[in-house]
């Protein structure tokens, strides 16, 4: 792959602007599948969704960057400034959930890009998925944001967890609104998303926190983290699940360079934590997981941590009941 030019099965498919606002470009994406089996390292979900590609959440510590350098896109803020809108028909979204639900591994939207972004008010392809997966019962459905806007499909959500099972994950890293607001700049508030988390709960839709990442003498002080579980458990979150920061390159440029501006004395913190390393040290991530199932357990939620949800490249066996 070249720098500054599109990967030979990306070329074909990069379409037109199709819109402009907040600064952000809005591109065509022909995409060969919506639904995508992921066949990589392992992991806790056996299919991918992600109807965008770049989000303008703008997180300082996303590691999805990389893939914009698929689309010859080399500059990092390029993630959060050209959004590409991928096509979403029915019949082709039905047929791809069916083969999912077939496998009997759980189908995850929200993997590298969230589905709630801003985008998702004016396109909809995360509404016309789950349109799709409402037709398709049997499924395991998984949907990670930070995104208030999740609460638009409440009743569907709802409707379509009567035959399916669904979990929405709201992804919360800190109480502290002003920190937030530097870690995640175009994020809601935490209490916004604990509000919608809570609405969610309310009709029905099972909603748990994710403490993703915890990021190292930023948001893993045990203050910050009771309060984050606290919050959960009284918005009706069915649990927990917990990550620490993980830097893979591309990532890793652009969070120092944050980190070097807006916390310069954490810089030789975390050259010493993530030293030659995407992850941080394994004594300080068991310390770490260590600190919220206990916090978790004082203040009665369930927790886990992400390694814990088992690798879903093998299939189960399937239910012969839907």
């Amino acid at each position: 792959m070249k720098p500054g030019v599109p990967s030979p099965g990306m070329a074909a498919r990069l379409g037109v602007t199709i819109d402009k606002r907040r600064g952000v470009e809005y591109h065509e994406l022909r995409s060969k599948d919506l639904v995508n089996k992921f066949n990589g390292r392992p992991m806790p979900f056996g299919w991918t969704v992600n109807p965008y590609r770049g989000c303008e959440m703008a997180c300082r510590y996303c590691f999805a960057r990389y893939t914009h350098e698929f689309l010859g896109l080399n500059d990092p803020s390029a993630f959060e400034r050209r959004i590409y809108v991928k096509d979403a028909d029915r019949d082709r979204l039905v047929a791809e959930l069916r083969r999912a639900r077939r496998s009997g591994q759980i189908v995850a939207m929200g993997t590298a890009t969230d589905p709630y972004q801003p985008a998702e008010a004016r396109f909809e392809v995360t509404r016309r998925v789950l349109e799709a997966a409402r037709v398709v019962p049997g499924l395991q459905l998984s949907i990670t944001t930070k995104s208030t806007l999740v609460t638009r499909d409440a009743a569907l959500l709802r409707e379509i967890s009567a035959a399916t099972e669904v979990t929405v994950n709201l992804s919360i890293t800190t109480v502290d609104a002003a920190l937030a607001r530097r870690l995640e700049p175009r994020a809601p508030r935490p209490d916004l998303r604990f509000a919608a988390m809570k609405e969610l709960a309310e009709a029905g839709v099972a909603a748990r926190l994710f403490v993703m990442p915890i990021l190292p003498h930023l948001t893993d002080d045990e203050p910050n983290l009771r309060s984050l579980l606290v919050a959960a458990r009284d918005a009706g979150a069915v649990g927990a699940e917990s990550n620490v920061l993980f830097l893979r390159p591309g990532t890793r440029e652009v969070f120092f360079e944050f980190l070097a501006i807006d916390f310069p004395r954490l810089v030789p913190e975390y050259e010493r934590l993530y030293r030659g390393s995407a992850y941080a040290p394994p004594e300080y991530v068991r310390e770490t997981e260590a600190r919220v199932r206990r916090l978790a357990h004082e203040v009665g939620l369930s927790a886990r941590r992400r390694a814990d949800r088992p690798d879903q490249r093998s299939p189960r066996q399937l239910s012969l009941v839907w």
